[in-house]
């Protein structure tokens, strides 16, 4: 880099402080990965009445300003602390002072909010970044703001803005109605800016105000532009097609974290001593109850909604459990699919761990025991549970979308190549051929050795992506 990036990086959540998907994950360790390669980053999210104030011990008070949404004037308190990355905070308690993040009617206001206030808390903190990079519908209004409220002002006209499309399905709708509220007008509702399908989306406005999109795989990014991956924003994909960029997320990979080697929450092990994962197994069977067998253990650790493929492991259920196996689910969702696992779970104990909660230890723990990762997922954009999973040797079975066709390769018996096992059609037939499959290299304990180490040895840091990042940002800065 030929001078030091600047750019501000815009989530609605954050991990540890705010989290309830990937997103979370990625808005932490990417800016992380970006300021270890010098680039000056810096972390906007709101205060969320959840976060704990214990990740926050040295918080700090930076200024308050007002933003104007029609006629309400609210209040935007500015709190800033340093972790590995500078972190900014933007309170406000009418908005942001309640339980959970999303799900509330004003919503699109509560976000409209965040994504202004995200670009003019910038002159109060003498920070003017070369790039503002807004993520996921929460923050789609942020490029409409910085072109068409603040781009003619001198200190934010040199401003570039990057979007990235972390899972297309959650578009930000709403009726034409809230446009006044959000500070714009009706002129917004065309088909060349906010309106969509006689409402308005706040992906579309990120996508059609926005110097670039990014997406996070590159398979991904080629599906979205195709009908039945669009989700109606095809057409619009298809036209900015030139500014679309598929960049595969990471993981943190750095000492202590999603390391088998040294992880302080589960016995260590390594290629070599691979012995020491199967100890992790039993101390895992004991502590939910199940019992110390050398079956497959397969896991599922995920967000319990359809787009994971659930409805197939709905159909083929009851041929799952007649298999000699163990399976451990960690994840809240939908009722139906909650529903399922703990009914199994009371029927068959011996065979079924159903854990309708989230908690981090426990999941890397499981990482660390199972031999089988299962995500069928009906689209992905990305995924990082096989990431995850791999990284601990638990072999992924998936299906052929989205990034997991960029980040699993089909185990191959012949030349020994891969890690893991695909499918091609949505169908449980499909999926339960790959389970199958899976169990039967397992019984081979020399191929199955090979598959777990294919997966340890795959590299899943951020260092080839992170560079692809900065070279965009690069592009932008540099664009007239």
């Amino acid at each position: 880099m030929s001078e030091k990036l600047k750019i501000l990086f815009v989530s609605s959540e954050v991990s540890p402080y705010a989290k309830s998907g990937g997103l979370g994950d990625v808005a932490k360790s990417l800016p992380q990965a970006l300021r270890a390669r010098g680039v000056d980053v810096r972390v906007v999210f709101p205060r969320y009445k959840n976060v704990r104030e214990d990740l926050m011990k040295d918080l700090q008070y930076i200024d308050s300003f007002t933003v104007n949404l029609s006629w309400r004037r609210q209040s935007a308190s500015i709190y800033f602390f340093n972790s590995d990355v500078p972190m900014y905070m933007i309170q406000n308690d009418y908005y942001f002072g309640r339980d959970g993040f999303y799900g509330y009617s004003d919503d699109y206001e509560r976000f409209a909010f965040f994504s202004k206030a995200s670009v003019e808390f910038l002159t109060k903190i003498d920070f003017q970044p070369d790039i503002i990079h807004f993520n996921d519908w929460q923050t789609g209004l942020g490029p409409v703001y910085l072109r068409d409220l603040y781009g003619g002002f001198l200190f934010f006209q040199d401003m570039k803005c990057l979007f990235t499309i972390h899972n297309l399905r959650y578009q930000g709708v709403f009726g034409r109605e809230i446009l006044w509220a959000v500070d714009l007008n009706d002129g917004y509702f065309t088909g060349d800016k906010l309106e969509f399908y006689e409402k308005i989306s706040y992906m579309k406005a990120a996508l059609t105000y926005s110097d670039a999109i990014s997406t996070v795989s590159e398979s991904y990014a080629q599906e979205i532009t195709t009908g039945p991956f669009g989700f109606g924003m095809d057409g619009i994909l298809r036209e900015r097609s030139d500014k679309l960029f598929g960049i595969i997320n990471g993981i943190d990979v750095g000492y202590k974290k999603n390391d088998p080697a040294t992880d302080p929450d589960i016995v260590n092990f390594t290629t070599k001593s691979l012995d020491k994962k199967k100890e992790n197994k039993k101390l895992l069977q004991k502590q939910l109850n199940l019992p110390l067998s050398d079956v497959p253990m397969i896991a599922i650790i995920s967000r319990l909604v359809d787009q994971k493929g659930f409805d197939l492991i709905y159909v083929a259920m009851s041929e799952l459990i007649s298999m000699d196996i163990q399976l451990v689910v960690l994840g809240t969702g939908d009722g139906r699919y909650e529903h399922l696992f703990k009914h199994n779970a009371w029927h068959y104990p011996e065979k079924v761990s159903a854990n309708i909660f989230f908690d981090n230890k426990l999941a890397k723990q499981i990482y660390a025991s199972a031999d089988i990762f299962l995500m069928p997922s009906l689209f992905e954009p990305c995924g990082l549970g096989q990431l995850f999973a791999m990284r601990y040797g638990t072999v992924p079975i998936v299906r052929r979308t989205g990034g997991l066709i960029d980040t699993v390769t089909h185990f191959d018996e012949q030349t020994g190549e891969g890690t893991g096992f695909m499918f091609d059609d949505y169908l449980a037939s499909g999926m339960m051929w790959a389970v199958h499959e899976a169990v039967r290299q397992y019984n081979d304990k020399d191929n199955w050795e090979k598959i777990m180490k294919n997966c340890m040895l795959c590299d899943f840091s951020w260092d080839k992506s992170v560079e692809k990042y900065i070279t965009l940002y690069e592009k932008l800065k540099n664009e007239s």
